[in-house]
Order: structure tokens, then sequence, then C-alpha cells
């Protein structure tokens, strides 16, 4: 792999990157917004007045991103003129990670405890919310299930656990239940956190403790690995032919600290052996 660019810098904690219409969309907590730029450098804040940390993000067809927001207990979408909405109600929980596939089903993961307080660790859970609204957890006893991805034919779902090393598969149902539960590939010494995959059939991974960027193959196999001189919390593939490597990177300082320093969050890129698939 080709030795990472820097394509924005001075920025906080950041998360959901997310390629749409010619730019990259990610979710910066510590401004609590969302950002847009351009492979120019070019940056425009596309959502103002976030929910508090965490908050993940998913894009509608229309462009408009979903929010993830546990203090609100809901995911939220903003109207015309800016203002966040209610779009449906979670159940109470530590709500993190959110992907939707090709059906229109958004799926939804729950940590289980809350980090930031320095909470003792428990399992978490997946959650989907359908179409119509409705909203039912299709799987549980996952180790801080964080990032998600679908793969391209729409058939299964990948859930990183990252307390428990691996990477987790799920067959997809028609009505988004979830079945025959298998690890997709064990990762042994990593935490893997936002993930996305490519058209070979690899997923990337961010890895905040070992300040990387990996590619696995189902099965464990690791292809590549870009390192960085901090943690990386998520990456997504995107570019004009989907083959540019987006990573969004951080010191970071544990949860009681994560907001304290002078502001360290980087988006960079490197050049990937394969394009982007699937879903986000």
């Amino acid at each position: 792999m080709h030795e990472p660019r820097v394509l924005l810098d001075g920025l906080g904690i950041l998360e959901s990157p997310r390629w749409y219409d010619g730019r990259l969309w990610f979710a910066d907590w510590t401004a609590h917004r969302v950002v847009a730029v351009d492979l120019d450098g070019r940056a425009e804040v596309v959502l103002r007045d976030g929910p508090p940390h965490p908050f993940c993000f998913e894009l509608l067809p229309d462009g408009r991103p979903l929010v993830v927001s546990s203090s609100a207990g809901a995911l939220l979408r903003p109207e015309p003129g800016g203002a966040l909405v209610r779009h449906v109600a979670l159940p109470a929980g530590q709500w993190n990670d959110i992907v939707v596939d090709g059906r229109g089903h958004a799926y939804v993961d729950e940590v289980g405890f809350d980090l930031m307080s320095g909470a003792p660790a428990a399992t978490g859970s997946v959650a989907v919310v359908t179409g119509d609204g409705r909203v039912r957890r299709v799987a549980d006893d996952l180790g801080f299930p964080n990032g998600m991805a679908v793969t391209a034919d729409g058939s299964t779902l990948l859930v990183a656990e990252s307390y428990r090393s691996r990477l987790t598969a799920f067959s997809i149902a028609q009505d988004g239940s979830l079945s025959d539960r298998r690890v997709w590939a064990e990762v042994e010494g990593s935490a893997p956190d936002g993930i996305c995959v490519d058209a070979e059939g690899c997923a990337w991974y961010g890895d905040v403790p070992n300040r990387r960027c990996v590619r696995v193959a189902e099965g464990g196999e690791v292809r590549d690995v870009v390192d960085l001189d901090r943690g990386c919390f998520a990456c997504m593939l995107g570019g004009p032919d989907g083959s540019t490597l987006f990573m969004v990177a951080a010191e970071w300082r544990g949860p009681a600290q994560m907001f304290e320093g002078p502001p360290s969050g980087q988006v960079l890129t490197a050049p990937a052996p394969a394009p982007h698939a699937g879903r986000p």
C-alpha cells in the first residue's frame, strides 16, 4: 500500500465515513456536525447541531443523513432548514453504528453498556428498523458491536465485534431478520471498528489501539495494512472509481479524555487494490 495522504486535518473525533455524490461525508463528534469533503480538500458542513456523542449516520437515497442518537433514543433525520426530527424511536440502549441494506432495512447496533461513563462491559445487540418504522432486535450476545456492512449481493450483514477481535456474519432474510450466525474472520490482537467491503469480497476495518486500517479476507487472511500515527476509527471506499480508501483517524486518549488536548482528527486517503462494493 502507498503512504496515506492527509486530506483534512485539525478535526475532532471522527466517525461514519460515507461516499456520496462525489464527496466523503463524515461525523465530527467533537463539533456535533456532519461534514462533506471533496478530493481537493474543500469541506462543507452539511449538518450542524448534531446530537451529543456518540452519533453515527447513514445516508438516505435523497442524501439526507439518518442519524443515530442514543441521547434522544431515536433515529433522527434533518428536515428542510436543517432541524433534526425523530424518524423512529429506538428502545433504551447505547446505540452506535448504522447501515441500510438494499431493501430499505436499517440495521443499528447497541453496545450494551455506557463506555463513556466507565460502566462495566456487557454484551450488545443489533436491531432492524423496517421501512414501515417497526423496530425489533435481531441479534444479541455481541462483544461491543461496532461497524457494520452489507455484502454486494445484499445477502450478508457483517458486524465488527471490537471486544472479541472478529468480524461476525449473519444471513439477511427478506423481512430483515438475521440467521446463520458465523465467524467471518478472526482478527486476533485487533479491535475492529468501522468497516466497509470491496469488490473482491474483502473487508476493511479501522483499528484504534493498533493505529492502522486492515484489509482482511473471509477466513481471516490479512491482505493489506495501512499503518497510521493515530487511531483509525473507520474507513470507506470511494472516489470516482471506488478505489480510494478513506480513513478517519484521531488520537485516542480514552473515554474520559477523548475531547481533551489539541484537535487531532484527520481524514486520510490511500489507493486501494479493489473498488467499493456493498453498503455503506
